[in-house]
C-alpha cells in the first residue's frame, strides 16, 4: 500500500483556504474580474470593434463608463474582451507548459542516468536563451493567430516545471511503495499514473498557478511589442500599449485595463501564495 499519497486532498485544501483570509478576498476578486470579462460585453450596446470617429477619444462619462480611445470605441468593452484574451492565453499556455514539463520531468526523474542528464542539459541551454527572444522567433515562423500563442509561450513556460517534477520523482522512485510496485512487476506508465502522479499533485497545482501571471505577463510583453493579438482584437497589453502611448493626453486609455491587469496579478499570486503553504508544507519549515 502507498505510504506516501498526496500531501493535501482538495477537501482539506479548501478547508485551509477558508483560514486564509487575504486569499478568499483575492479568490473573489479573480472570479469577480473573471465573470465581468464573460458575461459583461453580452451587455454592451457596441462590440469590441465598433467605434465612433466623431467623438475620438472622451474621458469615462455615463455613457462610457472608461471613456473610448481615439477611434471612439468604448473602453469599458474593450477592456473586458481584452481580459478573456490575457486571461484565456495565461490559462491555455500554462497548461501547455504543465502537460510538457510534466511529461519531460517525470521522464528524466524516473530513468536517471545518462538520459536524465542529457535531458537537463537540453534545459540548461534553453534557459540561456532569452525567453523573449525564442518566442518572437516562434510566434513569426509559426504565425500570429491566438492559437498559435498560446503554443508559443507554453513551449517556453515548461522548463521550471520540469525541473520541479523531475527533483520530485528523483525522491519519489526511492520511497518504499514505488519499489514495491516495481517488484510486482507494474509497468513503467502504471507506475507513472498510479503512484508517481498523484504524489506531484501538490507541488505541480502549486507551480501552475504562479505560472498563470507570468505568462500573463509575457504576453502582455509580446502585445506591447506589437507582437501578440492583432486588431482588432484587444488583449490587456495591447490597450496598455496603445494607452502608454497617449498617456500624456488620454491618461483613462492606460490606467483601466492597466488597473485590471495588476488587480488580476495580484490575485493570482495571492492565491498561489495561498497554496504553496497549505499544499508544500516543507515550503514553511524552510521560512
Amino acid at each position: 500500500m502507498p505510504i506516501d499519497k498526496v500531501k493535501a486532498t482538495p477537501r482539506l485544501g479548501w478547508q485551509s483556504l477558508r483560514g486564509h483570509p487575504t486569499a478568499l478576498i483575492a479568490l473573489a476578486v479573480f472570479l469577480l474580474i473573471v465573470l465581468l470579462c464573460l458575461l459583461g460585453p453580452l451587455f454592451a450596446s457596441q462590440s469590441f470593434a465598433d467605434g465612433d470617429l466623431s467623438i475620438g477619444a472622451t474621458p469615462p462619462s455615463a455613457n462610457h463608463w472608461f471613456g473610448t480611445d481615439t477611434l471612439g470605441r468604448d473602453l469599458w468593452v474593450r477592456t473586458l474582451y481584452g481580459g478573456r484574451i490575457s486571461i484565456a492565453v495565461g490559462f491555455a499556455a500554462s497548461l501547455v507548459a504543465l502537460g510538457v514539463g510534466l511529461l519531460y520531468g517525470m521522464i528524466a526523474g524516473y530513468a536517471g542516468g545518462r538520459l536524465d542528464a542529457w535531458m537537463m542539459r537540453f534545459v540548461d541551454v534553453l534557459y540561456a536563451l532569452p525567453f523573449i527572444i525564442i518566442v518572437i522567433l516562434l510566434t513569426v515562423i509559426l504565425g500570429r493567430s491566438l492559437l498559435l500563442l498560446f503554443i508559443a509561450i507554453g513551449l517556453v513556460e515548461w522548463l521550471t516545471m520540469a525541473r520541479i517534477v523531475r527533483g520530485e520523482v528523483r525522491r519519489l522512485k526511492q520511497q518504499a511503495f514505488v519499489e514495491a510496485a516495481r517488484a510486482c512487476g507494474a509497468k513503467v506508465p502504471r507506475i507513472f499514473l498510479r503512484h508517481l502522479l498523484p504524489n506531484l499533485l501538490a507541488p505541480v497545482i502549486v507551480y501552475t498557478t504562479l505560472t498563470i501571471p507570468a505568462v500573463m505577463l509575457l504576453e502582455s510583453v509580446l502585445s506591447f511589442l506589437g507582437l501578440g493579438v492583432q486588431p482588432p482584437m484587444s488583449s490587456w497589453g495591447s490597450l496598455i500599449k496603445e494607452g502608454a502611448e497617449r498617456l500624456d493626453v488620454y491618461p483613462w486609455m492606460l490606467l483601466f485595463p492597466a488597473l485590471f491587469f495588476a488587480t488580476t496579478l495580484l490575485t493570482l499570486n495571492f492565491l498561489g501564495d495561498a497554496l504553496r503553504d497549505i499544499l508544500d508544507p516543507r515550503g514553511n519549515d524552510g521560512a
